[in-house]
């Protein structure tokens, strides 16, 4: 990439470009000078991995109402009403701008196509063949490209926020971009970094799944909520070498079958529903049956047979997963596909309001990032880029309190100082191991303390674990260095012969940092909720309990439980 000049000041920063940092650069009013910020290219993002599709009710024989009762019986009792009516109820017209804007949806004639995913009692799943995060995201992004008012900042890395000394507002962010950290102010911050699936060995999230806008706020004071609650998916393809990539609920939802060895429908011992069950208890399902039939639990696996499907419907609805497929040396037509569950998709985030306000005033959150209130305990189905579109679409309402602060902002002064990162090559070279050791034991102790199963002692361990970590990580010299800078100070980082990818070690740095906070966020909130609910399964307290019907809150380093009211 082309060196590129930041301003150091933006109406609205939108963290991430995903389908929730797209949809809300386009739907900000077009008079705001916007900046779009993520760390890899505008094409890569988890939404960009979504094959199943976005849930509305725009069939004759659908109604938001339905649609709104499928997902409060998802969520587990943990759902905010309020913000599942605001949902189902803007999702036609929300597609409907997607529509409008270009995203080619699959038809059926002259009707747009719809499918049945798990736990819908309708057909309300609009698709784009099995790729339809990526039409969204490609849509979008062409979008966005067009648009005079939206400067899109690639390769560049969200470290902290900036928040005024007296009043707590955020008024910036700090970057780290092309070699050095820079401050750009803002009015408005919208987070919208999408999940942080890398924390678990198993997951289909992409590498930029690091949760990276759920941990900087919460390390300036922002409040989370149900971080425990992580969906596995519980058919990703597992074979040796290959990515665990996410083979759609859709292909059940056509009439896949989940069989074992024997080549027996096992699901049915587990759930009426059998294969189109909810995915937390096909995951257990899986899970539980491997634990009985197999001896290594790490590389078992059970099978998804495609070919009850006729083939050419496989032809013309997973394109994509039959060629992933033949990559990885399997004929979906004519052999079962071996999968396993995997971390897929985070209920908790930032706690956020119907307008996506945090409890940080001018910093906003979108999409998996955020806690809306709309997947409670366990998400239905594609409702995930459904929440990205209209919730980012409430973002076009923001002008008068951007416009408000706008004088404000300009006015602001900062420290000018700029810092240079220097150490020895020996140091360096420590410091690098460490971090690279870290990056690998993290994701590892997260699946065998806090996966589909979980224990009290088996996680208080994996907590006790991650404090000496997070001690050690704050003792690195690039750590206080870092730390250390004020708003306003700039930092560069020389090349040498001991630093010679300054980019790589830096996001190694930062990316490492989230994910060892996030550990911890998960772990703790896992441990403090003694009873199994949603995507959150204890195995020493395996029944949900009424007075748990209520969310886990953390702020600081303090963990609450609020009832459903607030």
């Amino acid at each position: 990439m082309s060196e590129q000049n930041i301003p150091d000041q933006f109406d609205v920063l939108v963290v991430g470009a995903g389908a929730a940092g797209l949809y809300t650069a386009l739907c900000l009013p077009p008079s705001l000078r916007v900046g779009l910020i993520t760390k890899e290219t505008v094409s890569l993002s988890a939404s960009d991995w979504a094959q199943g599709g976005i849930a509305a009710a725009v069939s004759p024989e659908d109604s938001p109402q339905l649609h709104i009762e499928d997902t409060l019986l998802a969520g587990a009792g943990l759902c905010d009403r309020q913000a599942v009516e605001f949902l189902a109820e803007h999702a036609p017209a929300c597609v409907q701008s997607l529509v409008n804007l270009g995203v080619a949806f699959d038809r059926s004639g002259q009707n747009l196509a719809l499918t049945l995913e798990a736990a819908h009692s309708r057909h309300r799943v609009l698709h784009a063949a099995d790729t339809t995060g990526r039409e969204v995201t490609t849509t979008l992004t062409t979008q966005v490209l067009k648009r005079p008012n939206i400067q899109v900042i690639q390769q560049a890395l969200a470290l902290s926020l900036w928040l005024h000394p007296t009043t707590g507002r955020c008024q910036g962010i700090s970057l780290f971009y092309q070699g050095r950290i820079i401050w750009v102010k803002a009015a408005a911050i919208v987070l919208a970094t999408g999940g942080g699936g890398q924390v678990f060995a198993q997951t289909t999230n992409p590498a930029v799944s690091t949760g990276d806008g759920v941990a900087i706020a919460w390390r300036h004071g922002g409040i989370l909520r149900d971080l425990e609650f992580v969906q596995f998916h519980p058919t990703a393809l597992t074979k040796p070498g290959a990515d665990r990539f996410l083979i759609s609920e859709a292909v059940r939802g056509e009439g896949a079958y989940l069989v074992d060895d024997a080549g027996r429908r096992f699901a049915f011992d587990y759930h009426e529903a059998g294969e189109l069950a909810p995915r937390d208890v096909v995951s257990r399902a899986i899970f539980n049956h491997l634990q009985k039939t197999a001896p290594d639990l790490a590389t078992a696996n059970v099978w998804l047979d495609m070919r009850p499907i006729p083939a050419d419907k496989i032809r013309h609805r997973f394109p994509n997963i039959v060629k992933v497929c033949q990559r990885w040396g399997i004929d979906v037509f004519s052999e079962p596909i071996p999968v396993a569950p995997a971390a897929h998709y985070w209920m908790g985030g930032i706690v956020t309001d119907l307008n996506n306000s945090t409890n940080i005033p001018g910093l906003y959150a979108v999409g998996e990032t955020a806690s809306t209130g709309v997947h409670g305990a366990n998400r239905l189905a594609s409702n995930s880029l459904l929440e990205c579109i209209v919730f980012g679409a409430q973002m076009a309402n923001i002008e008068p309190e951007v416009l408000a602060m706008r004088e404000e902002v300009i006015a602001l002064k900062s420290s000018a100082q700029i810092s240079t990162f220097d150490i020895s090559p020996t140091e360096y070279l420590k410091m690098q191991t460490y971090l690279e050791d870290l990056r690998i034991n993290i994701p590892r102790l997260m699946w065998q303390s806090a996966g589909i199963c979980r224990e009290q002692q088996i996680m208080e361990d994996a907590i006790a674990q991650t404090v000496t970590w997070r001690h050690e990580f704050a003792a690195l010299p690039i750590t206080q260095f870092i730390n250390a800078l004020l708003p306003g100070d700039s930092a560069t980082f020389p090349e040498s012969s001991q630093m010679s990818n300054v980019e790589k070690y830096l996001r190694l740095w930062a990316e490492t940092q989230n994910l060892l906070d996030i550990a911890y966020l998960i772990l703790k909130s896992a441990a403090f909720r003694t009873e199994s609910r949603g995507g959150h399964f204890r195995l020493d307290f395996p029944e949900p309990v009424r007075e748990w019907e209520a969310h886990t809150l953390v702020e600081n380093n303090i963990w609450f439980k609020s009832s459903m009211e607030g």
